[in-house]
C-alpha cells in the first residue's frame, strides 16, 4: 500500500493512496450469525471487483474451541478451503482480508503462512488494554508474510493519555495500518477531525497508514468517514447498504459515489443491493439506524442494550434512555 498520503484533501481531490475495504461479510455477519449463502458471497466478491473496491473482508478467524461452528455460518471462521471455494486463486486486483480478535482466535495454529493462503491481510482487533498482546500477534502475522492492520476498538471510552501511549506502542510495531474505530457511533465530525490528526501524525512519523471504521448510531458514519479521509486517513471501511451490527456502518454506495478515483464505480454495488440486500431485509434481517441506537450513540454506550430493546419490541424510548443514564 502507498504510504504517502495526501494530507490536504478537498472534496474534488483524487488521491491514489485512498483504499476502500468492504466489511459486509464480517460486520454484516454479526446481524445474521454469518449465515450468508454461497451465491451472496460470490456475487459480493464479483461486485467488489467490478466496483473497484480494494479489499474484501470475508469474516473472522475465530477459535473453534471458543465458538461452536454449529452455531455460526462459515464466515465466523474463514477456513482457507471456504475462501478458496469462492475466489479460487483470486486472480483479481481485489485483496482478501480476515479479522482476528485478540483473545478470540488461535492465530498461531489457525492462520497459515501467507504463501499457503489466498488471504492478503489480517486485521487485528484489540481493546486498548490488550495492545501488548495485539503487538505480539502483529509481529507473528508479519513474519508469516501478511499485510497487517490493527483496529483499536471503543476509543470513545479511552482517556487521552492511554490512547497516546497505545498509539506510540503501535507506531513502533511492524503494523501497516492503524485504525480509528468509532465502535459506539458516538463521535461527531469535529471529534473525528482531531482524532484523525492525532492518528495520522503518529502513523506518518513511523511510515504507516491510518484507516477508519465508523458506525451509524447517529447517522454520521458516512460524514465521519469522509471527514477522516479529508484529514489524511487512507483506508476507508464501508458495508453494502450499511449492513452491520446494530445501526450498521458507512454505506458503500455512498462512499464510492463520493470518491473521485475513476476506478470506483458504485453501479455494481447498487445492482448487488437490488438482487440481495432487498431480499435479506424482506426475510426479516434487521440492521440500521433507529432511535435506540441513537440513544446509545448519544450516551457513548455499547449497542447491545439497544439490540435487546429492539428484539423485545419495546418502544418506550424515554424509559430506555433513563435506564442507560441510571447505569452511567
Amino acid at each position: 500500500m502507498n504510504t504517502e498520503p495526501c494530507n490536504k484533501r478537498t472534496l474534488m481531490d483524487y488521491c491514489p493512496d485512498i483504499k476502500v475495504m468492504d466489511c459486509t461479510l464480517r460486520d454484516g455477519g454479526l446481524v445474521n450469525n454469518f449465515s450468508f449463502t454461497d451465491e451472496f458471497v460470490r456475487d459480493l466478491y464479483e461486485a467488489n471487483i467490478k466496483a473497484g473496491v480494494d479489499y474484501m473482508e470475508f469474516g473472522y478467524k475465530a477459535s473453534k474451541e471458543l465458538f461452536d461452528p454449529k452455531s455460526f455460518g462459515r464466515w465466523k471462521f474463514c477456513d482457507e478451503k471456504d475462501i478458496r471455494a469462492i475466489v479460487g486463486e483470486n486472480k483479481s486486483p481485489l485483496k482478501i482480508s480476515i479479522m482476528a480478535d485478540v483473545g478470540r482466535c488461535d492465530y498461531k495454529k489457525d492462520i497459515p503462512a501467507k504463501k499457503d493462503s489466498v488471504v492478503d491481510m489480517v486485521r487485528v482487533a484489540t481493546y486498548i488494554h490488550q495492545i501488548p498482546t495485539a503487538i505480539e500477534m502483529i509481529e507473528h502475522l508479519k513474519k508469516k508474510g501478511y499485510e497487517v492492520t490493527v483496529n483499536v476498538m471503543a476509543v470513545s471510552k479511552v482517556n487521552t493519555d492511554d490512547l497516546d501511549a497505545g498509539l506510540a506502542l503501535l507506531s513502533r510495531s511492524s503494523v501497516d495500518t492503524i485504525y480509528l474505530v468509532d465502535s459506539f457511533g458516538s463521535f461527531y465530525p469535529e471529534q473525528i477531525t482531531k482524532l484523525s490528526q492525532k492518528y495520522v501524525e503518529t502513523a506518518e512519523a513511523a511510515g504507516k497508514n491510518v484507516g477508519i471504521h465508523a458506525h451509524n448510531n447517529q447517522q454520521l458514519a458516512f460524514a465521519n468517514t469522509i471527514e477522516a479521509c479529508r484529514m489524511g486517513v487512507s483506508l476507508l471501511d464501508a458495508t453494502v447498504s450499511g449492513m452491520g451490527r446494530g445501526a450498521g456502518n458507512c454505506y458503500m454506495e455512498s462512499l464510492l459515489s463520493f470518491l473521485k478515483n475513476p476506478k470506483y464505480d458504485e453501479i455494481a454495488i447498487i445492482r448487488f443491493v437490488e438482487k440481495h440486500m432487498l431480499k435479506l431485509k424482506a426475510e426479516g434481517v434487521v440492521w440500521g439506524y433507529d432511535i435506540p441506537y441513537l440513544v446509545t450513540g448519544i450516551l457513548n454506550s455499547h449497542p447491545s442494550s439497544a439490540i435487546k430493546f429492539i428484539k423485545e419490541q419495546r418502544t418506550d424510548y424515554c424509559n430506555f434512555m433513563q435506564e442507560l443514564l441510571d447505569l452511567e
